[in-house]
């Protein structure tokens, strides 16, 4: 699978598409109420955990490398004026995708779709292989590809700086939880690699393919996000240093990011803070509240408790994963 750098061409994810990817989905799940992948699953293990925002910051800079998914924040997005918004949506998005029941997974896919499909424009400069006027869309499938990618790669980057890395054949499992949750984003099997060796080459082909270019606008909105206040919330000085450091080489000199000895040992000691501290702490700080509200669902219970609730309220911002879309009348 080779990345596409031209954006005269491309597909994109339309909705006869993304449903024939859902129905593919629908079919291969076994138990409705556990939705994808279930408790056994390695996507449980990991993304239950709350150091995977370890790698949010990372995620989000590798995003903007694109220059359609820049483009398209800057002229779509309230991130700036609601940095804890944007956070929150994309969470409820991707809790609700791997925590959900299959109705509420399907549903999110659904309504994802919709937003992505009101994001469209044309690049206002040239940035590498992308000209000046050259359209974009939310729902392309180089796009989307390559936002899938970063939230896989980040996540087991984040896994890893706190708890065992998993092994190969874990590795392997989670890969393949991956392409299923693909699906969700309208991505067919055949857009992707076939195993977790193929995909960090794809990772490795998009830097050097030219499909990935950091522009001055996503320059600037790296620098505004790491250095954004959002009410009483600042980003600490230490999470900077982790977010860069976790960047590519290429990355972060793209994005001009300082990172001398000072944000070397501030990385390092927070790190080692959390490694430290994370096996202490109660079950119901260290795993999500999607996570705990999934457990519940299948113990019986369809409605999360008080704790439960405030962790979904801090993780989402909202009380608990949204409902299923009801019914059709058709």
């Amino acid at each position: 699978m080779e990345p596409n750098a031209a954006n005269d061409s491309f597909e994109v994810v339309d909705a006869a598409r993304l449903d024939c990817q859902l129905q593919r989905v629908s079919s291969a799940v076994a138990d409705r109420r556990a939705g994808l992948f279930g408790p056994d699953s390695v996507t449980w293990q990991v993304n239950r955990e709350a150091a995977i925002f370890l790698g949010a910051g990372r995620a989000l800079l590798m995003q903007l490398a694109h220059p359609w998914v820049a483009e398209a924040i800057e002229q779509h997005s309230d991130t700036f004026a609601n940095p804890v918004g944007r956070f929150h949506r994309t969470f409820r998005v991707m809790f609700t995708m791997v925590f959900g029941s299959l109705d509420q997974s399907l549903a999110a896919a659904r309504r994802l779709h919709r937003r992505h499909a009101t994001i469209t424009g044309s690049m206002k400069s040239s940035v590498g292989c992308y000209p000046a006027g050259s359209p974009y869309m939310a729902n392309a499938v180089p796009a989307l590809q390559w936002v899938h990618a970063t939230l896989v790669d980040s996540a087991l980057v984040a896994y890893g700086l706190v708890l065992p890395p998993l092994g190969p054949q874990e590795r392997e499992a989670y890969y393949a939880d991956s392409r299923l949750l693909a699906s969700l984003f309208g991505i067919k099997p055949t857009d992707m690699a076939d195993d977790w060796e193929g995909f960090c080459d794809y990772c490795d082909d998009m830097a050097e393919s030219g499909a990935l270019r950091v522009s001055p606008t996503a320059r600037i909105m790296a620098g505004r996000l790491l250095d954004i206040a959002d009410h009483a919330l600042a980003v600490p000085m230490a999470y900077k240093a982790l977010t860069t450091s976790l960047l590519p080489r290429w990355l972060r000199k793209a994005y001009a990011l300082p990172f001398g000895a000072q944000e070397g040992r501030a990385a390092r000691r927070l790190v080692r803070r959390v490694r430290r501290a994370y096996p202490y702490l109660p079950a119901w700080l260290r795993h999500v509240g999607p996570y705990r509200e999934a457990m519940g669902r299948l113990a019986g219970c369809d409605h999360p408790g008080p704790v439960t609730r405030l962790s979904n309220r801090l993780w989402m911002g909202e009380t608990s994963m949204p409902a299923a879309d009801p019914p059709s009348t058709d």
